[in-house]
């Protein structure tokens, strides 16, 4: 049975009052009879809304099961909170960034079917960064799998590598619904000797912008989903690279905390709302920010539920992770 969520609610009869009364108890009119059998004809009728499915991304802080020259292993309680995390959405899909090993996602995948999420379909690419990754996990079957491992980009006369590369899977929802979903952790703003670090965050960005423009050239209303993190703020080149314009932009969801704001900016009506988006905490500075994303092409993008797009609050969140994961909702038909 499907885990169910503040959006699906389940209404059960109740056994514990008296018998339903008898023709002889009780005489009922006939226009109330008539609406009552209509009713249960009604219930018994198949339900013309489609089933919606639930995607997230989430950047699970160097989730290694084993220490490498660079960075330490997670901790059970951290390991745990990720895993509260995640249960805490009931993804059917999932985009990971910072996984170690296979050994970790399947410990991670193996915690979480525990816990009562089974997402038994798994994809896991090894970039020319040899200590994080990014993954996925699903509840649906990936039936087609495209690792991104050798992009490559041009600065300041240098060769250089996509780090982390790009995961591309074809996820089968139903018989009648499929998405394409790809997942990033794109350059850290963390200086490096090689090259300036904004350029080539950006350099990767036009990267996947182009593996994705090669999907739309192909396919114009293919459902396609960019998530993970981005590493910087949504006014920026790489954002904005990766966004595109015109009839091939990506739909920004910018998941935010379900706290009752609900309004405009006061400021600007064309600018983002003051409501509570960040994602990313960073402790050196005390900062909150927003880099992890949602994108959606345009076929997607229709199909896309805004009320059932968050990002996550809970207590002590940030025992897992520096980041929040984030998690947007969709129904699986096309519009």
């Amino acid at each position: 049975m499907r885990p169910q969520t503040a959006f699906h609610r389940q209404f059960r009869f109740d056994t514990t009052r008296e018998p339903w009364p008898t023709a002889g108890m009780m005489r009922l009119p006939l226009p109330f009879l008539t609406l009552l059998l209509a009713g249960c004809v009604s219930s018994l009728a198949p339900s013309t809304r489609a089933e919606t499915f639930r995607v997230a991304t989430y950047n699970v802080e160097n989730y290694l099961d084993q220490e490498t020259s660079s960075r330490r292993a997670k901790d059970a309680q951290a390991k745990a909170k990720v895993r509260d995390n995640i249960l805490a959405l009931k993804p059917d899909v999932i985009a990971l960034q910072e996984m170690g090993e296979p050994s970790a996602l399947r410990e991670l995948q193996s915690s979480l079917k525990s816990g009562g999420l089974d997402l038994p379909y798994s994809d896991w690419i090894a970039g020319w960064d040899t200590n994080i990754h990014v993954a996925v996990l699903s509840r649906f079957p990936l039936i087609h799998k495209t690792p991104h491992t050798n992009e490559v980009y041009l600065l300041s006369g240098r060769r250089l590598n996509v780090s982390r590369g790009f995961a591309e899977v074809e996820v089968r929802v139903d018989d009648d619904y499929a998405f394409t979903l790809f997942t990033a952790h794109l350059k850290s703003k963390r200086p490096v000797g090689v090259a300036d670090e904004s350029e080539m965050r950006l350099e990767e960005a036009k990267a996947l912008r182009r593996i994705v423009d090669e999907r739309l050239a192909a396919r114009p209303d293919a459902n396609i989903l960019v998530c993970g993190d981005l590493n910087d703020f949504y006014n920026t080149p790489p954002v904005k690279a990766l966004v595109g314009r015109g009839s091939n932009a990506l739909t920004d969801t910018r998941p935010a905390e379900l706290n009752g704001d609900d309004q405009p900016n006061p400021r600007n009506p064309n600018w983002f709302p003051r409501n509570v988006s960040w994602t990313h905490h960073y402790g050196a500075e005390d900062t909150y920010s927003r880099i992890d994303y949602i994108l959606l092409s345009p076929g997607m993008a229709a199909e896309w539920e805004e009320a059932g797009t968050f990002a996550l609050t809970a207590p002590n969140w940030g025992i897992g992770s520096d980041h929040r994961p984030i998690m947007a909702t969709f129904e699986a038909t096309e519009r």
